[in-house]
């Protein structure tokens, strides 16, 4: 298996416009308690206190998706994972205005988090809009390489899903190449309209409604882990 940690994300700048006051209260004081801890093996009962499926979402952006599927599914851990403080802050929101309280959060890699769980004990991964890195150059710092997939497929339950989103017609490609070269994952959809249409139980990103705003089409990926 590939190594996941010889492959990391780079980012820019993890914070953007200043904080207002009310946003840097929400760092402060909600997410230290929400906030996923920074060493040690990771289970649903150190997360949550208590047995419970778990899913993941890496780099959840402002939030919306993240609190939309938690809220639908209250008995489910969710653990958010994001680089971006602006981003983080935008889900605090989201997760005090809903009083969820089956939601984690990270700010930074994905991976980390990832690799500190139990194998099969995933019932889902998202990642939705990943940063495509559109350089030819660039390309083994994306997300959807072999390396980070092999993580993600062993983390995964048998049956379990994953499920991509994005706007760029590079990424979609890239992804669909690498997908394809995989025996650990089969593709869900049996139209185009499975993955030209966003399924019911899908929120919305503001980043979706960005994309289609600009003309773009979006492209909404589910693969069952074998």
């Amino acid at each position: 298996m590939n190594d996941p940690t010889t492959i990391r994300r780079l980012y820019g700048r993890r914070q953007g416009h200043a904080l207002r006051a009310g946003q840097a209260a929400l760092v402060e004081e909600l997410l230290p308690r929400i906030a996923v801890p920074t060493d040690g093996a990771l289970d649903a009962r150190r997360l949550f206190g208590d047995e419970r499926p778990l899913q993941v979402e890496i780099g959840f952006g402002a939030g919306e998706h993240l609190a939309g599927q938690a809220m639908a599914a209250p008995g489910t851990g969710f653990i958010g994972c994001e680089p971006f403080l602006n981003g983080v802050v935008g889900a605090l929101g989201h997760i005090r205005d809903g009083a969820l309280d089956n939601v984690r959060l990270h700010m930074g890699d994905a991976l980390e988090v990832i690799e500190r769980l139990p194998d099969e004990s995933l019932e889902r991964v998202y990642l939705l809009h990943p940063d495509p890195w559109p350089k030819a150059r660039h390309a083994k710092r994306r997300m959807m390489n072999h390396g980070p997939l092999d993580l993600i497929a062993a983390k995964l339950k048998p049956g379990a899903e994953f499920r991509l989103g994005t706007d760029d017609p590079t990424y979609c490609r890239w992804s669909m190449m690498v997908m394809n070269q995989r025996r650990d994952f089969v593709w869900q959809a049996q139209t185009a309209r499975d993955f030209l249409e966003r399924p019911q139980d899908w929120p919305e990103t503001r980043y979706e409604r960005k994309a289609r705003r600009q003309g773009h089409e979006v492209w909404y990926f589910r693969y069952t882990r074998i």
